[in-house]
């Protein structure tokens, strides 16, 4: 199946691949800025954060994490680069998404859109403001 494929009218929940699929489109573009720092980063989509995640972050509520950009970018203790490498992956959690997705009405494709771009863009130590100017041009497919 590919993204032309996907209804965006279900019946029930888009699936863990239905949403690989979507956000593998959003992916390929992503705004230039963002994009430049990503090309060897590794896109995951997981049903919700696990354990693991849940205990480093010190999270109360997991369906509160819609993303997160996992890194290896420390080279050396205090030294860190700033392009995403092999080990650099990009994990968006699908039920909290959902939940997400249900109570704005908002179309699916936008919500993950404006989810990459914000969680990439604070990674890679964009502004809020420039980060904000990202999602809504990149909304507005003025890409």
């Amino acid at each position: 199946m590919n993204y032309n494929q996907i209804i965006m009218n279900y019946t029930t929940a888009p699936n863990l691949e239905d949403l690989e699929i979507i956000a593998q489109s959003v992916f390929e573009t992503l705004p230039e800025e963002i994009a430049e720092y990503c090309e060897e980063m590794v896109l995951l989509v997981e049903e919700m954060a696990d354990e693991v995640i849940e205990s480093e972050l010190d999270l109360d509520d997991p369906f509160d994490l819609l993303a997160l950009y996992k890194s290896g970018k420390e080279i050396s203790p205090g030294v860190e680069r700033k392009n995403a490498k092999d080990d650099d992956c990009l994990m968006l959690f699908r039920r909290p998404i959902l939940d997400m997705w249900c109570e704005s009405y908002e179309d699916l494709t936008s919500i993950i859109r404006q989810i990459m771009i914000e969680e990439l863009g604070r990674c890679f130590d964009f502004s809020d403001g420039e980060i904000d100017e990202m999602v809504r041009r990149h909304y507005q497919g003025a890409l």
